[in-house]
């Protein structure tokens, strides 16, 4: 699985706060898990939700495979609340188990076939407790969102601290099958640069989902189509999937919790 020259860029990493500022999404996540959970935040960005799930008393794990974007994370964490790892979601290995384990973001669609999502998806869920729960959204592939991504409609100039204006739009290059691929353009108007990234995203369908997620061993499984909680239709803007992975039996880890969890964190730092 590639990274995104926007998430390994340390600028480009810098800018994706003021990007992508929590909104109904953050507050639906926010509102999960139960008191004092243990937390398994998969993509995780530059970390602003981990971080809001900690100052909440939660015991938070936080995954991602772009060093700029951890870089960004431990930044912001001085009191060290978050363990922070840098892996896939296909390789990390972590001591747990977790009661919810999240991707947010879309994250979920960076697995472009079956096979890195079957990984993915058995990898967390050899990391849920008993009763622990999966949550992730994908974008509903009926909406076309991919039609949106012009730079006429797209185009934003933002302020941000230390960098001075940025403009910044997303160009559609390419809508194949369930593939859709476009670039990110970051202007820095001050000084004149302009830095590109390319990304390239999956789109499955509900039914594709549902099979992957039975293979994995998720079970009990509620579809949503919206942060307000509304149900699933052909017009709803998300996919938001609520799954259980072991309902009322104890998971098999494949790591020790204490000390021990040292030995076997991927590429783990404090």
């Amino acid at each position: 699985m590639s990274v995104d020259h926007a998430y390994t860029h340390p600028e480009l990493a810098a800018i994706y706060d003021v990007l992508n500022a929590g909104g109904a999404d953050q507050r639906f996540y926010l509102g999960l898990p139960k008191p004092q959970s243990r937390i398994l935040d998969i993509g995780c960005g530059t970390g602003e939700l981990a971080l809001a799930f900690a100052e909440k008393g939660h015991e938070v794990t936080a995954v991602d495979p772009a060093p700029g974007m951890l870089q960004m994370a431990r930044l912001k964490d001085a009191g060290a609340r978050v363990r922070w790892i840098e892996a896939t979601g296909q390789d990390f290995v972590v001591s747990g188990p977790f009661d919810l384990a999240i991707m947010t973001g879309h994250a979920f669609q960076v697995f472009l076939d079956d096979e890195e999502t079957l990984v993915a998806l058995r990898n967390i869920h050899r990391h849920l407790g008993p009763d622990g729960r999966l949550v992730f959204e994908s974008r509903n592939p009926s909406r076309r969102a991919w039609d949106g991504w012009t730079k006429e409609a797209t185009h934003r100039t933002h302020d941000v601290p230390g960098v001075g204006q940025v403009e910044v739009h997303y160009q559609l290059l390419e809508a194949k099958g369930e593939h859709v691929t476009f670039e990110t353009v970051f202007h820095f108007v001050e000084r004149g640069q302009k830095e590109r990234s390319l990304s390239r995203l999956r789109f499955p369908s509900h039914d594709e989902i549902a099979v992957l997620l039975d293979a994995a061993g998720f079970s009990d499984v509620e579809w949503l189509g919206d942060w307000d909680g509304s149900p699933l239709s052909d017009l709803s803007p998300e996919m938001i999937v609520l799954a259980m992975g072991h309902p009322g039996v104890s998971a098999t880890l494949p790591c020790l919790a204490g000390d021990a969890a040292k030995q076997c964190v991927s590429r783990a730092s404090s």
